[in-house]
């Protein structure tokens, strides 16, 4: 009998949820078959038989928090398999020919188990599939060896929504005949939605956790600023055409990513972490920074490795690519691991300056707020300027305030005048 115990997939995991059994107890499988799918921290794996044979016991339910290293399914290998019991099955015969049951003994007293039957699809169609309630395993598959594709479940999708439309259209004309009894359902609906409770699980439960082993652990400060950003975008729009040509979509985002290395490289300690029980400090020399990107499924934070290697485009390019495979649910750990330091950038949807968390076990993270054309004294005279806050929280126990406040006015510095920012690339 082999044990199959839940191991380790991502860096450090200690648990992960089950998201849903792919076989059932019985279900004859083959080596690297699919089994379960089991969400980690923010990514979603899907585990595979170690061996052919015969799926004999199952310990957890979907849904279950599982640590690692505890078996989840048992499997009797093909060389191992007991022969099927007779015994048992004639007995069996028996008490459902008692109830009046009709029952053709052949096909049971021959098969000892059954062959698992299984759509072919990878973890993010499946999960698609349950997010449009769909039914995976009525899918017909148009890829490779009838592999199920995100257009087939979409495809499927828009056709039974047809189906399902004109059964609720019936539906609809049999209730206008029972008004009575509809007004006492819908009566009794209000009452019954005054509350609705939702697991916090998955996704959800990992960041509450990550919020909280932050907020416990660090003693955040914030310190909010202000910058012009009017010299910063016309330095963006002469970059357009090439920007254009080379088929990417320029933001403001790469530039402070650049902005914000130079200045960590100035200031070490805003690109460190303090190791906990060595009581260290570890100042890091690599420079990984995390984009916070909200997605239906939570905040995920995707990371652009050796981010002082590449220029404004490479880092246009790959922050747009990761946003996507982030918002698409195609992230793997090594795209969500390793930051040293984050960026939020809540720009787009509002706000003038907040108390961003830090991304433990980093020193600090910079939130970027909404820009705005504002009223400004320059030299003692009142003019319109582009303008935009910014809040930088930061690890109190190693970044005093004053150090925080001449990190924000060296990002100041090189992007309210841009052309520094392009003499200190390197």
């Amino acid at each position: 009998m082999l044990e199959f115990k839940l191991p380790d997939v991502g860096e450090g995991m200690h648990e992960g949820e089950i998201i849903q059994w792919l076989i059932k107890e019985g279900d004859a499988v083959k080596q690297d078959q699919p089994i379960v799918e089991v969400q980690t921290d923010k990514v979603n794996a899907e585990l595979t038989a170690p061996a052919a044979g015969v799926v004999r016991r199952i310990f957890f339910s979907e849904g279950d928090i599982v640590e690692v290293g505890t078996t989840i399914f048992t499997i009797q290998e093909e060389d191992g398999m007991p022969a099927p019991d007779t015994g048992i099955i004639e007995e069996e015969i028996q008490v459902m020919r008692s109830v009046d049951v009709k029952v053709n003994a052949e096909p049971i007293a021959t098969k000892p188990y059954h062959e698992a039957v299984r759509a072919l699809a990878t973890p993010f169609v499946r999960q698609m599939a349950r997010e449009m309630k769909v039914d995976i395993e009525k899918v017909k598959g148009s890829g490779p060896a009838g592999r199920i594709t995100e257009s087939d479940v979409k495809h499927f999708k828009e056709n039974n929504s047809i189906t399902r439309g004109n059964a609720k259209h019936n539906d609809e004309k049999i209730l206008q005949n029972l008004s009575p009894i509809k007004d006492a359902i819908q009566a009794k609906g209000v009452e019954d939605e005054r509350e609705e409770r939702i697991p916090l699980k998955g996704i959800r439960k990992k960041i509450a956790e990550h919020m909280v082993k932050s907020v416990s652990t660090i003693p955040h400060v914030t310190h909010v600023d202000e910058l012009e950003m009017d010299r910063l975008k016309e330095f963006k729009n002469q970059l357009k055409e090439y920007s254009d040509d080379k088929d990417i979509k320029l933001t403001f985002l790469p530039f402070f990513v650049k902005a914000i290395v130079i200045a960590l490289k100035e200031f070490k300690t805003l690109n460190a972490s303090i190791d906990e029980k060595t009581n260290e400090i570890i100042l890091k020399n690599y420079y990984h920074i995390g984009i916070a990107t909200n997605t239906k499924e939570g905040l995920i934070v995707p990371v652009i490795k050796h981010a002082d290697q590449k220029n404004i485009f490479q880092l246009a390019d790959e922050i747009r690519k990761l946003a996507a495979q982030a918002r698409e649910g195609k992230l793997s750990i090594n795209q969500i691991t390793g930051s040293t330091f984050t960026i939020s950038n809540v720009g787009p949807i509002g706000g003038m300056h907040a108390t961003p968390i830090i991304n433990y076990p980093e020193a600090a993270i910079l939130a970027l707020h909404k820009m705005e054309h504002r009223m400004v004294v320059r030299d003692l005279e009142g003019v319109i300027r582009l303008m935009m806050n910014m809040s930088l929280s930061f690890d109190h126990r190693l970044i005093d305030g004053v150090t925080a406040v001449h990190f924000t006015n060296r990002i100041k510095e090189l992007l309210e005048y841009p052309i520094r920012l392009v003499v200190e690339m390197r």
